[in-house]
């Protein structure tokens, strides 16, 4: 199904060109976020939960500088269709207690990766009346974790994707975004996830050596939408396959296919006097 939308956005797209529209909107935000849903404990895991986070967020719209529902990032653009940034992205920590692959092993700690994307906008057009736009990001980043009494490198990853992205489909300024991506991580990252040392080792859970490779895919559907003028929902469902991943044997590895889905809010508490000119069919 995800395949079939992200096709027929990407046809509309070539069959229709047009020139962005633009808005103007405030240079500064300051807020609150926040959101939850169902998650899978790591990738290829047999568990997962409901879990939840809400915290205060900024968004600046500068030149250089932004930080925005696309995180924190430093950004040069190189021309009207390619951009490059330095951006940043997490995950939630899990206890290994409530795991039971995992149990009596060491928790998975809380995770951030930052590091280079490059970004192309592949092509511009509309569907009909919704302006929508191909993209090709390229995130290399380095991953860290930290249970906030130190932090340890956990490696990095390569998560290319290709992503369809339409306007006010059913809603004004609402986003509908459908991506397909790969990633693939060095053997840090792999280890942090799917290694088992022999102290860890029990009868059901053999020692394993991690290597570097492909980790898996991904296809997403994300539709976020304004409900005030202040503040704005968002709902996010994704499928994760890990068929001929590189550490299939791990003992931890235990389902091809992972799914979550997602809510969240945000809600702008305090918005900037000065505006910046934003395209309506770049979202950023």
């Amino acid at each position: 199904m995800l395949t079939r939308i992200l096709a027929t956005l990407m046809l509309c797209a070539l069959a229709h060109g047009s020139r962005a529209q633009e808005v103007r909107l405030p240079v500064l935000e300051v807020g609150v976020a926040g959101g939850g849903g169902y998650l899978a404990d790591y990738p290829a895991a047999s568990q997962g939960r409901v879990r939840g986070i809400a915290a205060p967020y900024l968004i600046y719209r500068g030149e250089v500088l932004r930080s925005d529902d696309r995180g924190a990032r430093l950004r040069a653009a190189l021309s009207d269709d390619i951009e490059f940034s330095v951006s940043a992205s997490g995950s939630l920590p899990v206890s290994s207690s409530d795991n039971d692959a995992r149990r009596g092993m060491p928790d998975l700690d809380l995770l951030g990766e930052i590091g280079p994307t490059l970004r192309l906008t592949l092509w511009r057009g509309t569907a009909g009346e919704y302006p929508v736009r191909l993209l090709l990001d390229t995130p290399l980043r380095a991953v860290f974790s930290t249970d906030f009494s130190s932090i340890s490198f956990r490696g990095v990853t390569f998560s290319p994707d290709l992503s369809v992205e339409a306007r006010n489909v059913i809603l004004p300024n609402s986003r509908l975004r459908a991506t397909l991506g790969v990633t693939v991580a060095s053997d840090r990252f792999m280890e942090y996830f799917y290694e088992v040392r022999p102290q860890f080792a029990r009868a059901d859970r053999p020692t394993f050596g991690a290597k570097a490779g492909y980790l898996g895919a991904r296809a997403s559907l994300s539709y976020r939408f304004p409900l005030t003028d202040r503040l704005s929902a968002a709902v996010t469902g994704r499928l994760d396959y890990f068929g001929g991943a590189a550490n299939r044997d791990s003992p931890l590895f235990r389902r091809d296919f992972n799914a979550s889905a997602t809510v969240g809010f945000a809600y702008s508490l305090w918005r900037s006097e000065e505006r910046v000119a934003v395209d309506t069919d770049i979202f950023d």
